[in-house]
């Protein structure tokens, strides 16, 4: 993975233990130029002042989490790189957390303890098979859905697609 090595890493954590690790799985893997700093508010200047080709952070921080730093880098008029790869890692993989992550616009989902296989695992997708971006009324960011199924017969993608189709397909054969 020594392809790694030009890449400008901004790793975000309060806990300087945690980031130590990181960091040293990110050095095993090549990469060379890695920014640390200990709050979201402290990323958001960061990736205004360096560039960032890859942001990896923590979900809970005080002053500002990692989940309002995604928000803000895709939301915000001013921000420097609202497509930026962000990886979030945190301790809680509860189903609300992950959702919360991914609607704020977040790349890709790692659970602490983290492994450097994990790592590995996110940062190869996030270079390797990008997302898409969307733009909606309420989200910007990477596209929410997973699997993109080309053999998909029909044009419904969501889950509530289905009962709305079989209802219009009962008054249309009413009629």
């Amino acid at each position: 993975m020594s392809s790694l090595q030009s890449l400008n890493v901004l790793l975000v954590d309060d806990n300087q233990h945690m980031r130590a690790i990181t960091a040293a799985i990110l050095q095993s893997a090549g990469v060379r130029s890695i920014r640390e700093v200990s709050d979201g508010a402290a990323a958001l200047d960061m990736v205004r002042d360096f560039p960032v080709d890859l942001a990896i952070v923590d979900f809970n921080m005080f002053p500002l989490d990692g989940v309002e730093f995604t928000r803000l880098i895709r939301n915000s008029r001013d921000s420097a790189n609202p497509y930026l790869p962000i990886i979030m890692m945190t301790g809680h993989s509860e189903k609300s957390r992950v959702v919360e992550a991914r609607d704020a616009g977040v790349t890709e989902f790692v659970v602490k303890p983290i492994t450097a296989k994990a790592v590995f695992d996110r940062i190869q997708a996030v270079i390797m098979r990008p997302r898409p971006f969307v733009k909606t009324e309420d989200y910007f960011g990477p596209d929410r859905r997973r699997v993109n199924m080309p053999n998909y017969p029909g044009p419904f993608r969501r889950s509530n697609d289905q009962a709305e189709a079989v209802a219009e397909g009962a008054g249309s054969s009413a009629a």
